[in-house]
């Protein structure tokens, strides 16, 4: 189970570089002189596809994996398409897991999320919550497919001696991130709407649920540093993440704070400059009560996040600008 850390001569397969997650792991690796990167599109390689995938790993003989491709969505998206969700996401988990054993890859990293933990779980949330109780409804398939994947990368742990490590996000957001009506998770959602209000002048933002739910947020280049650093890390201190027969190989990444929804669309309109008056719809879910992470593992070993919520929804914002149509840009 004896493995090297990653290093900058090291080969790199980021699975997923063009989303959210991927795309900031593959900036943090860059910052760090880590130059070495295998990364495809969709085109290029199907990752739900198993027999394409192993003889990219024949060809390409990666060393090191960040498995953060994935089919993502916000409730509607969960709650409307669960098919897709768990079934892509299990495709691509088999797929490339499978291939990195095989081929003798040295370190891998998958990116769970913190939606696999029960809907009302002991706040805040630590890692022996895992599988202690049921889910929320709205994200389901999702969480099923994602525990799925921390329970492969145990089970080949435990058979194989392999080294798989599955790093536990909070809600993220960032550079890249999804700002459609329906597919988006709530934060870029409510920047887009408080953009609209900023822009016609309506002077009323309508949120989905009633505003209570307490959430945390996460930069997603803070995210990123931190899966680099798992995989950075002496074998001394990765060995303990992962050499457990009673425990699973998971570690949660997150803030430690929290604030409601109500709250966070305040500072959404606040931070971009809209004066709107915020309406909660309750008729829409509010998905789980409160969410938020113990994190007190992954400072142990030295890593806390960098960007505050109001510096990241700035940050956040001015992406989305570049991104969005030619009239949102002309109006700002």
């Amino acid at each position: 189970m004896n493995s090297r850390p990653l290093s900058h001569n090291s080969r790199v397969f980021v699975a997923g570089h063009r989303g959210l997650a991927g795309s900031a792991i593959v900036n943090s690796l860059r910052q760090r002189g880590i130059s070495n990167l295998l990364l495809r599109n969709r085109q290029e390689l199907d990752l739900r596809r198993a027999d394409d995938v192993d003889a990219f790993f024949r060809k390409e003989k990666p060393e090191y994996v960040f498995l953060a491709a994935a089919k993502v969505g916000g409730i509607v998206a969960n709650d409307t398409h669960p098919a897709e969700f768990i079934t892509e996401n299990l495709q691509i988990q088999t797929a490339v897991i499978e291939a990195a054993y095989k081929h003798g890859v040295e370190r891998l990293l998958f990116l769970g999320s913190s939606c696999i933990y029960p809907r009302d779980c002991p706040q805040p949330i630590q890692e022996s919550s895992f599988l202690s109780g049921p889910l929320e409804l709205t994200n389901r398939a999702y969480a099923v497919a994602k525990i799925a994947g921390i329970e492969m990368c145990w089970a080949f742990n435990r058979q194989y001696g392999t080294n798989y490590l599955a790093a536990l996000p909070t809600n993220l957001y960032g550079p890249g991130d999804t700002y459609h009506p329906n597919n988006s998770h709530v934060l870029p959602a409510l920047i887009k709407k408080a953009h609209e209000c900023k822009v016609s002048g309506e002077d009323r933002m309508t949120v989905w649920g009633t505003g209570n739910p307490l959430r945390e947020f996460l930069y997603s280049t803070d995210m990123a540093d931190a899966c680099v650093m798992l995989l950075e890390l002496p074998e001394a201190k990765f060995s303990k993440l992962i050499e457990s027969q009673s425990k699973p190989p998971i570690i949660n990444v997150g803030t430690g704070s929290e604030l409601t929804i109500r709250e966070l669309a305040q500072l959404v309109l606040r931070v971009i400059g809209a004066k709107a008056e915020i309406l909660f719809d309750p008729r829409k879910p509010d998905g789980t009560p409160r969410k938020v992470l113990d994190v007190s593992r992954i400072r142990a070993l030295g890593w806390q996040p960098t960007v505050s919520l109001e510096q990241g929804i700035a940050l956040a914002y001015q992406d989305f600008l570049k991104s969005a149509n030619p009239v949102m840009q002309a109006t700002r």
